[in-house]
């Protein structure tokens, strides 16, 4: 079981539950346009209590089978942030992607990049993962100096990588290394 963590400012990184579709739904309709430009185009059913609940179960019946995490970066009952690992891979691969985004109000705070940190230190310690691997949109400065601070490295630059906002647009790619244990 993981477990809640503490971060700055009264704000906890914790698991996500069935319970959080009203607050995540009230998070994404108050940060609809500082998301915008970063996420893919959102269906109106997406900003529904049903089109949240639909989305957290589907996400965690992946959680369930092994191919995802979820978290929530919560101040009291609301939810100010998220973190997914997804396309958890086991075997030789032993890693998985991370998305995450924060509320416009909790920007430039280091919630975001204690969070990463975080879940780096899960992913290693309690998922016994190798690798994370993490995209960003080329302008997407903010984000790319979180992954830097948590210890993830640019490695490349992927053409068309994801459809963002209406377009597919190019990404740097970012990796962070978690240890060098062999694969079990």
């Amino acid at each position: 079981m993981i477990e809640p963590v503490p971060l700055a400012d009264g704000v906890i990184l914790r698991p996500a539950t069935k319970h959080d579709a009203e607050p995540l739904l009230r998070a994404y309709l108050r940060n609809r346009d500082h998301l915008r430009r970063w996420e893919p185009r959102r269906s109106e059913e997406f900003y529904t209590l049903r089109g949240q609940a639909h989305r957290l179960k589907d996400l965690l019946e992946q959680q369930a089978a092994g191919r995802a995490v979820a978290w929530v970066l919560a101040d009291g009952d609301e939810i100010v942030g998220r973190m997914t690992l997804n396309t958890i891979v086991r075997g030789p691969w032993l890693s998985a992607d991370l998305g995450y985004w924060i509320d416009a109000g909790y920007t430039g705070r280091g919630l975001t990049t204690q969070a990463v940190l975080e879940v780096c230190r899960i992913a290693d310690q309690d998922l016994g993962l190798h690798r994370i691997a993490a995209g960003t949109l080329l302008d997407n400065v903010a984000s790319q100096s979180v992954l830097r601070k948590a210890g993830f490295e640019l490695y490349g630059t992927a053409p068309r990588y994801l459809e963002i906002d209406g377009r597919w647009q190019d990404h740097r790619l970012f990796q962070r290394i978690l240890n060098d244990r062999p694969a079990r």
